[in-house]
């Protein structure tokens, strides 16, 4: 029998559809992990310390293939994992659609100044004006980033008449490349950073990017709080050359109650929720990963592989 070693977080989506000719070993926990990791041949090692994912892979030295639920996987050992010959599949696309939720609800948040709302309701004050009036209609709009969360933006945003540009890497009509963007960054009333974490988007909104945004512009992340440079940003909102900016990512996760982001009035902090306010994840997650092992019997190439030069 194959044995795949599982964390415990997906047991009670996977485990009633197990197929009979895979021997599960439960881990309740990443210490548990770390002990079952040599018997793994298929590992789904997901927790909530990608330090403690990372060192459970170190330890599966038999591993063959290992999935995740996770779309960024940043942080697992790609080479050592390439040496060995470890396939690696993700959950890309898994939350696609409630991450693309947040990003329409954190632009409509600040078109209407809707925290004040909350925040009037708070006080039992009824307001005479509305605190913020917005409008996505006639906007324009820049997605870093096209994959399953950028394609699910862009089609909710068209609903709301937002003119959206998308960046990536292959050429095409609407699109702009990685070395076409920065210099229309002036012309996009929201920039949405959607891209995946890797070497290469680390640091890539800067102190010359956000000054070359349109003055009042407002930036949404809901990818890593590594890709933008927290302190310039931090910068820019205080000096209101930038009207706001909504991250559910920040650096360090989580952001340290002294940390001056969550004093900052157009600063509007999500806690890295956006994936998580949704009730179906584990389950699709296990249909993809049964999908997948169907294919893994068979020899045949899995879905949702990782790429390790590229990083996703």
């Amino acid at each position: 029998m194959t044995v795949l070693v599982a964390s415990a977080l997906i047991r009670p989506a996977l485990e009633p559809v197990v197929p009979d000719w895979l021997d599960v070993r439960w881990a309740a926990d990443n210490a548990e992990l770390l002990e079952l990791a040599g018997e793994a041949e298929i590992g789904w090692f997901d927790s909530l310390s990608k330090t403690a994912m990372a060192e459970t892979v170190r330890r599966a030295a038999g591993l063959k293939w290992l999935n995740s639920l996770y779309a960024g996987v940043d942080g697992l050992p790609f080479g050592l994992m390439a040496q060995r010959g470890t396939i690696l599949t993700n959950g890309s696309g898994l939350s696609a659609t409630t991450i693309a939720e947040y990003v329409v609800m954190g632009m409509l948040t600040m078109a209407k100044g809707y925290r004040e709302v909350v925040r009037a309701q708070d006080r039992h004050e009824w307001l005479g004006d509305a605190p913020g009036r917005g409008q996505l209609a006639g906007t324009r709009a820049l997605v870093l980033g096209f994959g399953p969360i950028g394609q699910k933006v862009q089609r909710m945003l068209g609903g709301f008449e937002v003119a959206v540009s998308i960046v990536r890497r292959t050429p095409g009509e609407g699109f702009l490349t990685p070395d076409q963007w920065r210099a229309r960054l002036g012309e996009f009333d929201w920039i949405v950073i959607a891209v995946p974490a890797t070497a290469e988007t680390d640091g890539m909104i800067g102190a010359a990017e956000l000054a070359a945004m349109k003055p009042g512009a407002r930036i949404i992340n809901i990818a890593r709080g590594a890709v933008i440079d927290q302190d310039a940003l931090l910068a820019c909102l205080r000096e209101r050359r930038l009207r706001g900016a909504f991250l559910d990512v920040t650096t360090p996760e989580p952001l340290p109650p002294e940390h001056p982001l969550w004093d900052e009035p157009n600063a509007h902090i999500t806690m890295h929720l956006s994936g998580r306010s949704q009730k179906t994840v584990m389950h699709e997650a296990a249909v993809r990963f049964l999908e997948n092992l169907e294919r893994y019997r068979r020899g045949d190439e899995l879905a949702h592989r990782v790429d390790y030069t590229r990083g996703y």
